[in-house]
């Protein structure tokens, strides 16, 4: 039975897609999450852009792809909101590398694996989204920890139906 060197494990589950995807799924999940809050109001239980970002991160053997993606999305994201600059670009930026690092380790193929590290990385995102505007800055937060756990849950069934629509724009070698 061969076994899988971290080489070959990279070299064969690099995810690909056409251009138009890496442009316009960012952009789309931007423009949703400005946009669906204000409708939705205090029950967008979401993160659209981290689930892009947790998405395209596991799939590339490069933490710093996933690195760069997370800080290009959460300075928009920030941009786009009332949040000062750097806070989403700050969690996203480390919930992207560490997507990357452990997509090369991990088979992130299997489903119950992908809703885990959504889970994980969401849980993960609140925190540190908590720990930089609170203790880093020094702002008052009104943080209630089940929102963030409603936030990781909805993150976890978007990617749920977002992943596998994803899934078919893959560029199979």
């Amino acid at each position: 039975m061969p076994v899988l060197t971290a080489t070959s494990r990279r070299e064969l589950e690099v995810h690909r897609f056409p251009a138009l995807v890496y442009a316009l799924v960012p952009l789309a999940a931007l423009v949703l999450q400005a946009w669906l809050p204000r409708v939705m109001g205090r029950y967008a239980w979401f993160d659209l852009p981290l689930v892009v970002v947790i998405y395209f991160a596991m799939g590339r053997p490069s933490p710093i792809q996933g690195t760069v993606m997370g800080c290009i999305l959460g300075i928009f994201e920030d941009a786009l909101t009332q949040h000062p600059i750097g806070i989403n670009g700050v969690a996203k930026t480390l919930i992207g590398f560490l997507a990357s690092s452990v997509g090369i380790r991990v088979d992130v193929e299997n489903h119950t694996v992908r809703v885990l590290l959504t889970l994980a990385l969401s849980l993960a995102s609140s925190g540190i989204y908590f720990f930089v505007f609170r203790i880093l800055l020094g702002l008052s937060l009104a943080w209630n920890w089940l929102d963030a756990l409603l936030v990781a849950i909805g993150n976890t069934v978007l990617a749920l139906i977002l992943f596998p629509f994803l899934d078919r724009f893959r560029i199979r070698d």
